[in-house]
């Protein structure tokens, strides 16, 4: 059986004709039921530009942050396979391809594009600055979480319908800490995981700030951690856990 597919691209202050380009590349090489761009905070110019591409766009008038962007995007999708690309493309369409192929497969119910994994392509990098600080964030992450990747925060995920009913509502995280949270979450509750090696180029006018961004990563990977080892029943965090400071889960935020 062929499993359908919908992919969310979360958009803020996006370049226009990259998208259109974007979105035309991944309906070529994916093939989705689907494409769906979560806009937030855009231009009225940027609006009626969008609306000619070949996808939903639904528009927040407000940032969201990509993690809520991508939450509600999962949320509209009724396909068997869900998957998210960065709206900057720094992930060529046949990458996200190869990232959604072993969950279509059903090899995997979770697979998480890798940058930094050593048959990756990086066909241009990061400045040094942002290269340590990736890497940084990459070793600390593989220390902390049970799940071991060489890279937890590329823009190309794709996971089943039925591992997002499970990991949907353990997710509370509204920014660019949500991809990891998601990996975390889904190894807690047992979802297989695959890491799939893509080609990669680094958009340089990226609306990720390097350091305020890392600060805040590493705040969201050892929360992702508590949620995680409280999945597991974990009794040091079972004992540390405050829920009663504990925000609403995205979803609840989106149905709210």
């Amino acid at each position: 059986m062929t499993r359908s597919v919908g992919v969310v691209i979360p958009a803020y202050h996006p370049d226009v004709d990259r998208l259109e380009a974007y979105v035309d590349a991944l309906h070529e090489a994916v093939g989705p039921e689907t494409i769906r761009v979560e806009l937030d905070a855009a231009e009225p110019a940027v609006r009626e530009r969008l609306d000619a591409l070949p996808a939903t766009i639904n528009e927040a008038t407000s940032r969201r942050g990509k993690g809520a962007a991508i939450t509600a995007g999962f949320e509209a999708l009724s396909t068997d396979v869900l998957a998210f690309a960065d709206a900057d493309g720094s992930t060529p369409a046949a990458s996200i391809a190869d990232v959604i192929r072993p969950v279509a497969s059903g090899e995997a119910d979770l697979a998480a594009g890798s940058r930094r994994h050593p048959d990756a392509t990086v066909e241009s990098h990061q400045t040094v600055a942002r290269r340590h600080l990736g890497d940084g964030f990459a070793w600390l992450a593989r220390r902390l979480l049970d799940v071991h990747l060489h890279d937890y925060q590329c823009g190309a995920k794709a996971l089943t319908s039925d591992a997002w009913t499970r990991v949907r509502p353990h997710l509370h995280e509204p920014g660019f800490a949500w991809d990891i949270e998601l990996v975390a979450v889904a190894d807690a509750v047992g979802c297989r995981i695959v890491e799939v090696p893509v080609v990669w180029e680094d958009r340089p006018e990226s609306t990720v700030s390097p350091v305020g961004t890392t600060l805040r990563l590493a705040r969201g990977l050892v929360v992702a951690r508590h949620r995680a080892r409280l999945l597991r029943n974990d009794r040091l965090h079972v004992l540390l856990d405050r829920p009663r400071d504990s925000a609403p889960a995205l979803v609840e935020r989106e149905h709210r």
